[in-house]
């Protein structure tokens, strides 16, 4: 694509994640967020990101040593890498002015995010924390953070000189930016229908949680009271977004054009919405990683070069084991548990939520305990739980418990960060994921351990359906069964899973290398295009940001 044809695009997300250490973000939303704005300046398009500059961050989540509770700490962020633009705005937040400062990140692979901040002098104490910590707190809160990115961002942009043709929200904690573009119209004396009509053909949405009770809603006198609605009226509100105003069905009518993260994510997320009257279509667009991020390059070069010789495979296999061990020496390093570089080990990293299923893999436990007690299965889990979550601490702390069990075949990775992510994506021999589908959008670290060689074993769900050829590069269980019944569901996994594993996964591993060589190069030279950035970008531009076709 020529640039020049291209429109000029602002981004807008809550967190974005872009090296570990830099804690504006929580996981899978800034993550994909990060890879997008890496891509971007990869390949030259004219983008520009919209973000918060959190001074905590999501926190930490460690676990006690003794209690085996999780618990949650916050430390202010090292930023002294951000430039300064100079540019302060102003909103007004409870009939109060707050100052936000306007950063730029030109390292980590991206020179075009842009940061906003209230922790600045110029804000009374209760301003200055608006920024303080992603995610925390509660609704009134949010509402005050979602301000500053939506209203903010805007006026950040028009301080900054920079004339977006298109305005992506990406979910719909960026609402609040079509808000203002509502009220400045209004200002210059258009209707509020008109306004609306001009704002929805300059925005578009893309919508991640396939559970209804995941999207974001608040009262709609929080919205007067905060003065979040800029002059919009309360039968105006109720008008977009429903009462309580309800932040995802808003973006879908106040965009021209909105996706879902996945095919089959397209078909729940038009279920879902499907009684929402006068929405914007919704059309699949399945999300994609960062390479250079995530990828060793070795895995892609290896796998191109794979001529199907023995020799080829084995030196694949040897880069492969390369990983392996480096993530063995890393797990070690952080619990004390020396896993063996010899024996099947599965990575499992998600964020504690139930429809995830973290401890699925524990359900039989007449099955799975011989093969851990024998060392035959070994499995790193890692991940956190929403700091206001207890019942997603819960559970961790289950998990917490069958690493105390199997001391030897199961180890918990606490505080997940990208450090983390990468090395499990690069270091397992099975990727497993088990949500109950279809309630998982898209599921980007599959991709990372696909590109890495790293066999996925997956529920028919969020990309896997698209790149599933069971025993080709991967497994699937469950047939893509699907039962409103938590238990009816959860038992037809269960068995399809263990079917799976003890027919199929654990054979290959350990008496037909060749064959588990050959699923690592299909693995990898199946998903690395299809499933890299410059695709997703080029989608995006083609189908999303361009007015003409989609």
């Amino acid at each position: 694509m020529a640039t020049k044809k291209l429109s000029r695009v602002a981004y807008f997300c809550m967190e974005y994640a872009l090296d570990s250490p830099f804690k504006i973000y929580a996981g899978g939303l800034g993550i994909l967020a990060g890879d997008y704005l890496k891509g971007v300046k990869d390949h030259g398009y004219p983008m520009v990101g919209i973000g918060i500059r959190w001074k905590q961050g999501y926190g930490e989540q460690m676990v006690d040593a003794q209690s085996g509770k999780v618990y949650d700490a916050y430390k202010n962020g090292n930023h002294e890498f951000l430039e300064d633009t100079g540019v302060i705005v102003e909103i007004e937040i409870k009939g109060k002015p707050v100052k936000i400062k306007v950063w730029r990140v030109n390292s980590f692979g991206v020179d075009s995010l842009y940061l906003l901040d209230t922790d600045i002098e110029e804000n009374d104490g209760e301003s200055r924390w608006i920024t303080g910590q992603l995610y925390g707190w509660f609704g009134e809160e949010r509402v005050a953070q979602e301000m500053v990115l939506g209203i903010g961002g805007v006026r950040a942009l028009q301080a900054l000189r920079i004339k977006p043709e298109v305005y992506h929200f990406n979910e719909g904690h960026a609402l609040f930016a079509g808000f203002e573009l509502i009220h400045q119209r209004m200002a210059k004396g258009a209707t509020f229908e008109a306004a609306l009509a001009k704002t929805r053909d300059e925005v578009v949405f893309t919508t991640h949680t396939p559970i209804v009770q995941g999207n974001e809603s608040h009262p709609i006198d929080r919205f007067l009271y905060m003065g979040a609605n800029l002059g919009i009226s309360k039968a105006q509100l109720k008008q977009l977004g429903g009462s309580p105003f309800n932040m995802t069905v808003g973006a879908l009518r106040m965009s021209r054009i909105a996706n879902a993260v996945a095919d089959l994510h397209r078909v729940t997320a038009n279920s879902m919405w499907k009684k929402v009257e006068g929405r914007c279509e919704i059309i699949g667009i399945t999300n994609a990683i960062h390479r250079p991020t995530w990828v060793d390059q070795r895995m892609l070069d290896l796998s191109a070069a794979c001529d199907g010789s023995k020799k080829a495979k084995e030196a694949l296999w040897k880069a492969h084991m390369d990983n392996k061990k480096k993530l063995i020496t890393f797990v070690e390093g952080r619990t004390g548990v020396k896993l063996d570089a010899d024996k099947l080990l599965i990575g499992f990293s998600r964020r504690a939520a139930p429809y995830k299923r973290s401890n699925f893999i524990f359900t039989d436990r007449k099955f799975i305990e011989p093969l851990l007690k024998s060392g035959k299965l070994q499995i790193v889990f890692s991940g956190k739980a929403h700091p206001l979550d207890d019942n997603g601490k819960k559970i961790v702390e289950n998990i917490l418990e069958m690493t105390q069990k199997y001391p030897n075949s199961v180890v918990f990775l606490e505080n997940y960060d990208m450090e983390i992510g990468r090395m499990l994506t690069r270091g397992s021999d099975v990727w497993l994921n088990n949500p109950r589908r279809p309630k998982e959008a898209s599921g980007t670290s599959g991709m990372k351990a696909a590109m890495n060689g790293v066999l996925n074993l997956s529920i028919l769900d969020g990309w896997w359906p698209e790149a599933c050829n069971h025993g080709v590069n991967g497994w699937q269980f469950g047939d893509g069964f699907e039962s409103e019944d938590e238990a009816v569901l959860d038992k037809h996994d269960f068995k399809a899973f263990k079917k799976v594993l003890a027919d199929e996964v654990l054979p290959t591993y350990y008496e037909r290398r060749e064959a588990w060589m050959d699923m690592m190069v299909a693995s990898i030279q199946s998903t690395r295009d299809a499933f890299g950035m410059q695709r997703m970008l080029d989608e995006y531009y083609s189908r999303m940001y361009r007015r003409t076709t989609r």
